[in-house]
């Protein structure tokens, strides 16, 4: 057996470590992406937008390129890397430019001018990095005052703010003689917050006069590398920018520098001994595919594997959905019509469905377009978040989306099921008859119910999607009507007796607690599916941990599904 428990020869995990120096000079693991430096180098424009979806990689090799370019870099940063290959490269590019660097992912807030301070805060505390330009003596007076105010976060008027960064750039090349190069993070975070909270057109206007001033026909700029989430539409934030490149998971090119490939994580989990956990971790976290490359998602590989190196028996998880909050997914599948409710029915059995993405979206548009319009925004952003990716190579614009992997599956499930649990709950009555009928551990009415439950909901489809799949679908729906009983506890896989029981319901107030095992019934085999859910309840001794926190009254549930039907067999401990 692999010592799987962390050891002192061992590099540390860059769990959330966005800070390319302090991976490098601090002892933790990395996998090199300078590459990236390169291709750069060979194929940019003035203006490069890169998209990916959150926890991809962005951040860090958005500081990556700053420590690289910029003015006295540390060239023993990059030793060993693949950049440093390049000496022809290196001699001319390392340290040679001022780096104009902001990050946009903290800014925001409930209004218009909560998220302007914060704006106004992000650009004072990169002017203070830049600090010393107080001291040159390449600057007038008026230039350090006007240096001194950005500092100072004292941008009164619209204009300063407007300004701020084309300001920084021409002093950084007053200073150094040389043209900047501009980074900028996360670009479409505070656009994102602004449609949530209702100032969407004010912000936009804003990044739109900032971004303009900074990047369009600015003499100081030498290029620009700007990352987000959602490629928002060329002409409503970059308008009249020329030689502007983007790059989105559907290309080839740089699509192996964001998030780890395949070998990349293979090498990793050999590294800390974990190699026999491969395919645990391509099925979880595999599946994404940037242009020609199959690309694991770096946040979950990281968090994944520090949960093994604590310890051997650790369950795989669902590391990025914590980590990643897409306000419009949740808003656009509120609108999901009947076509796009049995599209998603597809896309949870396993299944790919075509579709035409939009390129360049605006929030706007989204809440001024017709139904249909908004389901092509559902299938866009839901590409573009991460949600989907492609499952071949796209035709066109006409792309065959599926669900990447299982994570992003139970996610999905979950969002769905959420709407679901809303319109159910709704039914206030039949929701109320279905807890009672839990509760006093009454099968043939949490039978008739959840049937006719079932009948509204969308559905999984008897495809090739393997069985645990389906079972999982019909465990979220359950999970989503019982945990809307605000005064019960009900949690979801929880460990008890030799195993976990797929759902765990405790009444405080009446001291009931309830087993809930779910199966899918193969073909319809709704009998033999219901004697093998309350065989593992027995056997397993599921309700050990009720008896455990004081359940005077414990039933327990087989519950066999398949399509839109159920059969329920109920016993009392």
């Amino acid at each position: 057996m692999h010592n799987l428990h962390p050891c002192p020869e061992k590099k540390k995990l860059p769990i959330g470590e966005e800070f390319f120096s302090n991976i490098r000079t601090k002892g933790f693991y990395y996998i090199d992406k300078t590459g990236l430096i390169s291709e750069l180098l060979r194929t940019r424009g003035s203006v490069n937008l890169f998209t990916r979806p959150r926890r991809f990689g962005k951040s860090l090799n958005l500081d990556m390129l700053k420590a690289f370019f910029e003015t006295g870099a540390d060239a023993a940063l990059f030793e060993g890397l693949e950049i440093s290959t390049e000496k022809e490269l290196c001699a001319q590019h390392m340290g040679k430019y001022p780096v104009l660097s902001l990050s946009l992912k903290d800014t925001g807030g409930e209004n218009f001018q909560a998220a302007l301070e914060s704006l106004c805060m992000a650009v004072s505390e990169e002017a203070s990095r830049l600090d010393f330009l107080m001291e040159s003596d390449r600057l007038m007076q008026h230039d350090k005052a006007k240096l001194n105010h950005l500092i100072e976060n004292q941008m009164e008027k619209p204009s300063a703010v407007h300004n701020s960064l084309k300001l920084l750039t021409r002093l950084l090349r007053k200073h150094y003689g040389v043209s900047v190069i501009v980074l900028i993070d996360e670009y479409d975070v505070p656009l994102d917050k602004a449609y949530q909270n209702g100032y969407y057109p004010q912000m936009a206007s804003l990044i739109r006069a900032m971004f303009s001033q900074a990047l369009k026909t600015n003499e100081n700029l030498e290029f620009a590398v700007i990352t987000g989430c959602l490629q928002i539409a060329k002409e409503s934030i970059f308008t009249g920018l020329n030689n502007f490149k983007v790059c989105t998971v559907s290309d080839v090119r740089f699509a192996e520098y964001f998030g780890f490939t395949g070998q990349e994580v293979k090498e990793m989990l050999s590294y800390y001994g974990l190699e026999d956990k491969f395919e645990l971790f391509r099925e979880w976290y595999d599946g994404y595919r940037f242009g020609n490359t199959h690309i694991y998602c770096p946040w979950d590989v990281l968090s994944q594997c520090d949960k093994f190196r604590e310890s051997e028996n650790a369950r795989m998880e669902s590391h990025w959905e914590n980590s990643s909050s897409n306000q419009i997914v949740k808003d656009i599948l509120e609108h999901a019509t009947e076509t796009a409710k049995a599209d998603i029915e597809a896309l949870i059995s396993g299944e790919c469905v075509e579709k035409t993405l939009i390129s360049g979206l605006t929030y706007a548009d989204f809440d001024d377009s017709s139904p249909q319009k908004k389901q092509d925004f559902l299938w866009s952003i839901l590409f573009a978040a991460g949600y989907l990716t492609d499952a071949s190579e796209p035709a066109g614009r006409v792309h065959k989306l599926v669900i990447p992997n299982r994570e992003i599956l139970e996610i999905f499930q979950e969002k769905i099921l959420a709407w679901f649990e809303k319109k159910s709950v709704n039914s206030a009555r039949r929701w109320q008859k279905f807890c009672e009928a839990v509760k006093q551990g009454d099968g043939q009415t949490v039978q008739a119910l959840f049937n006719s439950f079932m009948e509204d909901s969308i559905s999984i489809r008897d495809t090739s999607a393997r069985k645990e799949m389906k079972e999982n679908f019909y465990h979220g729906l359950l999970l989503g009507l019982l945990r809307a009983e605000e005064s019960w506890i009900v949690k979801s896989n929880a460990e008890s007796g030799t195993g976990y029981t797929d759902i765990l319901v405790m009444a405080p107030q009446e001291k009931t607690g309830c087993i809930v095992e779910v199966k899918y019934a193969e073909a319809g085999a709704f009998d033999a599916a219901c004697r093998q859910a309350a065989r593992q309840i027995q056997e397993n001794g599921y309700a050990a941990v009720l008896k455990k926190e004081g359940m005077q009254t414990i039933y327990k549930f087989g519950i066999a599904c398949y399509k839109k039907s159920c059969k329920v067999i109920s016993d009392k401990e």
